[in-house]
């Protein structure tokens, strides 16, 4: 089945960020492309507006006034599996990190071109896209149980919450069990493009996924690693 790139029609974004000028260049860059855009300026604002329901992505800074963006991410994905995009100061990996452990789906490190956002933002919006039109498959593997239409995991029977991130690195591994699948095809499959991003941010949604799938994350029996070559999922 094929899907059309992610386009701005039907996409309201929420850009949070206390940098007016930040705002604006990001806001007139999304508006451009045809996205409704609304925006806040402070973490409380953002949580409120966040938990709504209307949006298809919050483009989230990190550093913010009260409530920080990792604390906004983190009641967010608490409550919701809407697309989390953060906006990081360019030496602040332990914020991206952190980001991405609390499930934001990618970062984008400023100052940042309109080019560099506008590939992230649609990137996932079409990994969205591509999930809703996958139909209803069931694959089991072991103790996993994976639909992809609906979005759902369970684990030996109870359901856990993935992020639309580690849902796609899943569904790739499961979908090639047993063979072994390179860091680079997991990012480009989590992309929908050539284009890889940090494959640092992989080995976090790997880390991320073993927590929720593995029943000693420390010792892993289900998403294993091969070294030197990538990873696979096997029956546990």
């Amino acid at each position: 089945m094929s899907v059309a790139p992610a386009n701005g029609h039907g996409h309201r974004i929420l850009l949070v960020d206390d940098d007016a000028g930040v705002r604006d260049v990001v806001a007139f860059t999304l508006r451009r492309e045809g996205f409704d855009v609304d925006e806040e300026r402070d973490g409380a604002s953002a949580l409120e507006s966040g938990r709504s329901g209307r949006y298809s992505l919050v483009v989230l800074d990190v550093m913010l006034p009260g409530l920080s963006g990792v604390e906004v991410c983190r009641a967010l994905r608490a409550e919701s599996d809407v697309p989390i995009l953060m906006l990081t100061a360019r030496d602040a990996e332990s914020d991206r990190v952190l980001g991405l452990e609390l499930g934001a789906d990618d970062y984008v490190t400023k100052p940042f071109s309109s080019a560099e956002l506008l590939s992230r933002v649609r990137a996932i919006l079409r990994r969205r896209e591509l999930d809703r039109a996958g139909g209803s498959t069931v694959r089991k593997l072991g103790g996993l149980q994976i639909d992809l239409g609906r979005h759902e995991v369970l684990v030996d029977g109870e359901r856990v919450h993935l992020t639309l991130s580690e849902f796609k690195v899943l569904s790739l591994l499961a979908e090639q069990s047993d063979a072994v699948v390179s860091r680079r095809a997991l990012m480009q499959h989590l992309w929908a493009s050539e284009h890889v991003g940090d494959e640092h941010a992989c080995e976090v949604h790997i880390s991320n996924l073993r927590r929720k799938i593995e029943r000693d994350p420390s010792q892993p029996e289900r998403l294993v690693t091969v070294r030197g070559s990538g990873y696979k999922l096997v029956a546990a």
